[in-house]
């Protein structure tokens, strides 16, 4: 990971600023972390990643044959890769492919046409992927979505994300949970012009909270030297955009993209700031497989209460205890089992 910014650092001096006055109480703000959990839940069949991979393999006039030759030598054997653990050798080959072609052509080049390209191509694949995750028509149930965004309004508690779906962001845009730099509850760092981190800044007494894309968004292209939101009727699988702002990979190589992308890198250094500030982190939904996230939430653990809300069908509670246990290097102080995950109302 990068050196943190120093507007990361300057938003860590204004932790005594983290919660809200109501009815006499204190509402302490927390930071509630959003992995793929709530879409299965809601719609296993769209939210399957797998199903995504071999959806876009199979769309047609997208990869060549060649491409498709490729990507199956990467991970050793016919057919879309399945799951992200598919994912390492694909990514080291392209890693590669883009290392000679820095080194340029010269008389004769070192990969042939489609070896140039291959970066290029594997980033769209990934890119339309996260897309088909992304572009849902479905919304949030509304016995979820107003005890959270009740919760939300008042706390102004951090939310971060590690999936692609728009089932929160479109519900805090439609309710009012983004705004001006002066009235939002929560900002990502996403304004008229792009992404600025100086938008993440808190000045003039404001006490936002940060929604963080940790894996990033089919949304966030590159426009010249600025990264941009594209409008969400603009994202289509008919566009082909090599994003380098998607975290989809095999979770080796995950730190190396985040640090490779500004955004990215500015919205893990803000979780940092985040977990400063908070007295429970509430892990929703979230499998615990992205050890990158697991060792940066370790050390802030020791003062800060963990939950955890998942599917029943993980396990029973002793084995999921002591699941989280492992992953996190000390219990948690609470796992809640739901049959469906979205009837979750206790935040």
């Amino acid at each position: 990971m990068k050196v943190e910014h120093t507007e990361a650092v300057a938003a860590r001096d204004l932790v005594k600023t983290n919660s809200k006055s109501v009815g006499g109480e204190e509402m302490p703000r927390k930071l509630i972390i959003f992995s793929n959990g709530l879409g299965m839940a809601l719609d296993p069949a769209h939210f399957s990643l797998n199903t995504a991979l071999a959806e876009i393999w199979n769309r047609e006039y997208f990869l060549t044959n060649e491409h498709k030759r490729l990507i199956e030598r990467c991970i050793g054997r016919p057919g879309a890769p399945v799951g992200e653990h598919e994912l390492d050798q694909l990514h080291r080959a392209v890693t590669y492919c883009k290392a000679l072609n820095q080194i340029g052509a010269g008389q004769a080049h070192w990969l042939t046409a489609d070896g140039q390209n291959f970066p290029e191509i594997t980033a769209q694949y990934i890119h339309k992927v996260a897309t088909k995750l992304h572009n849902y028509d479905g919304v949030l149930p509304p016995d979820f979505e107003g005890p959270l965004l009740d919760f939300v309004k008042d706390t102004k508690s951090h939310v971060a994300t590690l999936n692609y779906d728009k089932l929160l962001y479109t519900s805090f845009i439609a309710n009012d949970v983004f705004g001006g730099y002066y009235n939002a509850c929560l900002v990502d760092g996403m304004v008229a012009t792009g992404f600025s981190a100086s938008a993440l800044e808190r000045r003039y007494g404001n006490n936002f909270g940060y929604y963080l894309h940790l894996h990033g968004s089919p949304l966030f292209v590159n426009r010249g030297q600025q990264v941009v939101k594209l409008a969400r009727d603009d994202l289509t699988l008919e566009v082909n955009e090599a994003s380098e702002h998607i975290v989809l990979t095999h979770v080796e190589h995950k730190p190396s993209v985040i640090a490779a992308s500004l955004v990215l890198s500015t919205y893990w250094d803000y979780l940092r700031v985040a977990l400063s500030e908070v007295d429970e982190v509430i892990l929703f939904g979230y499998s615990g497989l992205d050890d990158h996230l697991n060792v940066l939430l370790r050390p802030y653990l020791s003062a800060t209460q963990i939950r955890v809300v998942e599917w029943e069908g993980a396990g029973d509670q002793a084995g999921r205890e002591a699941y989280w246990r492992e992953k996190l290097g000390r219990p948690v102080n609470e796992v809640v089992r739901l049959g469906n995950v979205a009837t979750f109302t206790d935040w």
